[in-house]
């Protein structure tokens, strides 16, 4: 298979002047405008400004140094494709631009409830937004189908223009530190060789339709096309998710896959969770037949269970193999009756991921299917 560049890969879907190929000009007539930025991104607050990060650090499939080496240039440069700094909301009534079909990324938050349409992240990747008092960052890779929370302090995200995996990375701009999307840990950048390796803090956000999460969060807030951009939201520069088609429904990839592993085809999707001690992975497929799934972190047991409301998974440690029974879209256990996300467990940040991705940077990972 012969790689395909970014660049050319979206000026064959006739589509030159989109993702990663445009500037930060704002579109004419769509509300506020927002500051201006050069290749350098915007400039971080005065003070003290740094990024939240873990206790722990995740694992890497490397060293740093060898991610920061497989760095390769996605055809956009620096900030070519711009993250949504000043993000507007609207009702859920108010969201005539979406299908009920189209996938949209779902949190529910100290009493806040958005969603994030998949058709406006596809064209920018990174919303830096707050939830209620909290800053963070939304951000979406669609060559990985992952999308992930952060916690952004004081500072805010941008798309560095390069790829590791064909998965984004993303560099803060209070240090210009690298960090790759679904490794969520800092590697060394050409701007910071700061040798200290942290990993961020993570919050989950759901992979569901619009459908979905409309009728169990009437109230929720939707990202707004008012971004500031001139962009056809209308219009996925990769393909379709509502109907799949194009690169979400074929198995090329742009670039080359860390670690290929051909167990599953490329682009299957996986319910993925690591920890300092290791990876796990759930078939999504498999999950979403079976309800309840069992399986390891390490030695360490862990439990896997749909949620039917949203068509997405958890995953929690389960030391001590505590039983559970899906019953009528709830899980039953020793305690009583939960909701498929609220078990009397610690739950692992878990999220969708392409397999070749998942594999890419977690190729010791243990998969259930």
């Amino acid at each position: 298979m012969t790689p395909i560049p970014r660049r050319r890969f979206l000026a064959v879907a006739g589509l030159a002047a989109v993702a990663g190929c445009s500037s930060r000009t704002p579109a004419s007539g769509q509300g506020s405008t927002p500051t201006p930025t050069d290749t350098t991104g915007t400039v971080p607050p005065a003070g003290d400004a740094s990024v939240p990060t873990a206790d722990e650090r995740l694992p890497l499939p490397t060293s740093p140094a060898k991610l920061r080496e497989a760095a390769r240039s996605g055809g956009p440069p620096k900030d070519g494709i711009p993250s949504i700094d000043d993000p507007k909301f609207v009702a859920a009534a108010d969201a005539t631009y979406l299908d009920p079909g189209d996938p949209v990324f779902g949190v529910v938050s100290d009493g806040v409830v958005k969603a994030y349409p998949q058709k406006i992240l596809v064209w920018h990747e990174i919303v830096n937004d707050n939830l209620a008092d909290r800053p963070v960052s939304v951000t979406y890779c669609p060559l990985t189908g992952t999308v992930q929370g952060f916690e952004r302090g004081t500072t805010t995200f941008g798309v560095s223009g390069r790829l590791i995996n064909n998965n984004l990375v993303m560099y803060d701009r209070a240090t210009e530190t690298w960090w790759p999307q679904i490794l969520a840990t800092a590697i060394p950048g050409p701007w910071n060789d700061d040798p200290e390796i942290k990993s961020l803090q993570e919050f989950r956000l759901i992979w569901t339709t619009w459908k979905r999460w409309r009728a169990q969060h009437p109230q929720t807030q939707v990202l707004s096309t008012d971004t500031g951009f001139a962009k056809n939201y209308n219009r996925d520069p990769y393909g379709t998710y509502n109907p799949r088609a194009g690169y979400y429904d074929n198995d090329n990839l742009l670039f080359p896959a860390f670690n290929p592993d051909s167990r599953y085809e490329r682009k299957t999707v996986v319910m993925g969770a690591r920890t300092p001690n290791g990876a796990v992975a759930f078939l999504k497929r498999a999950l979403r037949a079976n309800k309840l799934m069992t399986g390891t972190i390490g030695d360490m047991p862990v439990l896997a269970v749909h949620d039917s409301r949203f068509d997405t998974g958890y995953i929690y440690l389960n030391p001590e193999e505590a039983a559970f029974e899906m019953e009528n879209g709830m899980v039953a256990g020793p305690d009583g009756t939960h909701t498929p996300d609220a078990l009397p467990l610690d739950r692992i940040h878990t999220f969708d991921a392409m397999w070749f991705a998942w594999a890419g940077y977690y190729p010791e990972t243990t998969v259930y299917d």
